[in-house]
């Protein structure tokens, strides 16, 4: 793959980036059992920003895969997802706080231990947004790639500790241009007691146009009317 831009993220990074309309961005885990958090937002106007419910009512899941679009509050496609080799990536448990990383893992300072400090995704998130000129209140729901969670048949929560394996991949096309935030921390109901964050790698090139045959355009017919609300969006007020 050759890339236009390449990242390792560390065990515990976060990483924010404006990534223009068209472009493939790859996540690849370089051990197993990933998590990695993601947010997003329209780079020309934060208040338009990924909205959970809509994407997940509109496509008929709890979880998100090849064919599936994560959907703004306005109804537009901020990204696809055209490639995963896993199947499944967790929509509905969040992120972590400094409550649950010190009642889980044990406590640890920035003062004591430096950059080997176990972090937050709440810590995360807080240090990207205010870089990209916004505060929690602008924090969103999230995707947390790489991870499964269902729901079985007491309701309960359940999370798959084997689903990600050494180089599963996922792979997002933007579909405007978006604001890109990332926690590489542990997925809130991941039960293992080590914490429990490896590298993954982002990897970002440029993408073919969408066409009429494209499937994640064809997913479902709700996904098609995003798209229009899109194309009509960048028709109509075109950016640079």
């Amino acid at each position: 793959m050759n890339s236009l831009w390449s990242i390792t993220i560390r065990p515990g990074g976060k990483w924010s980036a404006v990534a223009g309309r068209g472009k493939l961005v790859r996540f690849t885990a370089l051990e197993k059992g990933a998590n990695v958090s993601l947010a997003l937002y329209n780079a020309d106007d934060t208040s338009e920003r990924y909205n959970m419910p809509d994407t997940l009512k509109a496509q008929h899941t709890a979880h998100l895969t090849r064919g599936n679009v994560l959907m703004s509050d306005n109804g537009r496609v901020l990204a696809s997802i055209v490639e995963d080799s896993l199947g499944w990536h967790d929509t509905i448990s969040g992120y972590t706080t400094r409550q649950v990383t010190d009642a889980k893992y044990g406590e640890t300072t920035y003062q004591e231990l430096r950059n080997e400090w176990l972090r937050s995704g709440q810590e995360n998130f807080a240090v990207e947004l205010f870089r990209n000129g916004m505060r929690m209140r602008d924090m969103v729901p999230v995707v947390n790639l790489f991870s499964k969670v269902y729901c079985d048949e007491h309701g309960d929560m359940r999370f798959v500790t084997d689903h990600a394996v050494k180089g599963s991949t996922v792979t997002l096309r933007t579909e405007m241009d978006t604001l890109i935030l990332l926690s590489n921390t542990p997925n809130p109901l991941d039960p293992r007691t080590a914490y429990p964050s490896v590298p993954v790698q982002i990897d970002i090139r440029s993408s073919a146009p969408v066409d009429e045959s494209d499937f994640c355009l064809n997913y479902r017919p709700e996904n098609r009317r995003c798209f229009e609300n899109t194309w009509e969006y960048y028709t109509l007020y075109p950016r640079k």
